[in-house]
């Protein structure tokens, strides 16, 4: 892969605020962010869009990609659901000029940091608590019971890889948490005119 711009990744539980903050971050122009596009093997929810939310394949395409090599980071999240990013989606987003940003879970943000050290702004976005987290998640009525309480077992282990990531934002409230993590990714793409 060539190396081109810069890649901001955000990672937390489902139901922090990531998905909020990345919409903004993605809304100020001179941040130059251009959102990657995940693949995903799990159904469209809701309003979503092949191709503008997720890239929606069937397992077994997905598990061609894995063979053919074409992703910069995949995991099985849950069994059966695999979620990845793939090398073209980073290089069509560098193509344009752009930096790459994305709203990715924790096992794969620390896996693009691994592959791109200098290149990657790892920020995890922690909630006020994981009994906050089981309300938002209780809130969006988008899953059922057992699925929130499986993603509510995994934010425990995720939480504890927090300080693994370059910072954390603690989104206590969304507007602060916006505004924090607007300096953090304009010092980091534009550091020259922060000086």
């Amino acid at each position: 892969m060539n190396k081109g711009g810069k890649l901001i990744v955000f990672s937390a539980p489902s139901g922090s605020g990531k998905t909020t903050i990345v919409r903004h971050l993605l809304g100020i122009e001179e941040l130059n962010l251009e959102f990657s596009i995940s693949a995903a093997t799990r159904e469209p929810r809701g309003e979503e869009v092949n191709g503008k939310d997720y890239y929606f394949m069937s397992i077994e395409e997905f598990k061609k990609h894995i063979k053919n090599e074409d992703f910069v980071e995949w995991e099985e999240v849950y069994r059966d659901n695999f979620y990845g990013t793939l090398k073209k989606e980073v290089e069509r987003i560098w193509a344009l000029g752009k930096n790459v940003i994305f709203d990715i879970d924790v096992a794969g943000g620390l896996r693009i940091k691994k592959k791109f050290p200098e290149q990657t702004l790892a920020v995890f976005v922690k909630p006020p608590s994981v009994d906050e987290l089981k309300r938002r998640l209780k809130e969006r009525s988008t899953e059922s019971e057992e699925k929130i309480n499986m993603r509510i077992a995994k934010a425990h282990v995720e939480l504890a890889t927090a300080p693994q990531f370059d910072t954390i934002i603690k989104n206590y409230d969304l507007d602060v948490a916006k505004e924090e993590a607007y300096q953090l990714v304009k010092n980091f793409v534009n550091p020259a005119e922060n000086q």
